[in-house]
């Protein structure tokens, strides 16, 4: 099930226009080599990334990294490791672990972990992306939606994306607003 641009503008009109073709483009290109192949699943990944991107705004984290510096979760073990490694992507890839694992997962002949900057651009972006959300078995969270308990599962999936529950009330509003233009 592909998306579309008018898709994502009805739902989220003020959406960043200027990276809303290599999205789609590249959303469309690569969600069913990860499973995104429900409209549930589309739905819960769009919900985040729409939040985590600032509506398609930033591939890059604005703070600085430096907080993850020394966290032996993310595998931050060399100095330097929190700025360097800090979220990229739609929904902001973290840690010289994940970057590690993506790489070594065979996604991209690119040497990210030399350039970590090469993750904000196309396709990378996105993949890296969908790469997470596969890994951490989100689809398996999505696919718990029964139409009722939406905003559960949107919670229990920002978990897993944010470890947290920052901003949970927009990405809820992200979750509603893409239920009723992704048919």
């Amino acid at each position: 099930m592909d998306i579309t641009q008018k898709q994502l503008l009805d739902a989220v009109p003020g959406l960043y226009k200027a990276r809303l073709d290599e999205f789609v483009a590249s959303f469309n290109m690569f969600h069913a080599y990860f499973g995104l192949n429900t409209r549930d699943r589309i739905i819960h990944y769009l919900a985040q990334v729409f939040h985590e991107s600032g509506s398609l705004r930033y591939v890059e984290e604005l703070a600085s990294g430096a907080q993850y510096e020394g966290r032996k979760d993310l595998g931050n073990t060399q100095k330097g490791d929190g700025k360097r490694f800090k979220g990229r992507g739609f929904i902001q890839l973290t840690g010289r672990k994940n970057y590690q694992d993506f790489y070594n997962d065979g996604w991209c002949s690119d040497n990210i972990i030399a350039y970590p900057d090469l993750v904000t651009r196309y396709p990378l972006n996105q993949m890296v992306s969908l790469w997470f959300w596969d890994r951490n078995n989100l689809n398996d969270l999505a696919d718990l939606d029964n139409g009722a308990n939406g905003e559960e599962i949107v919670k229990r999936i920002t978990k897993k994306v944010n470890g947290g529950y920052n901003h949970l009330s927009e990405r809820v509003k992200f979750y509603n607003l893409f239920r009723k233009t992704i048919k």
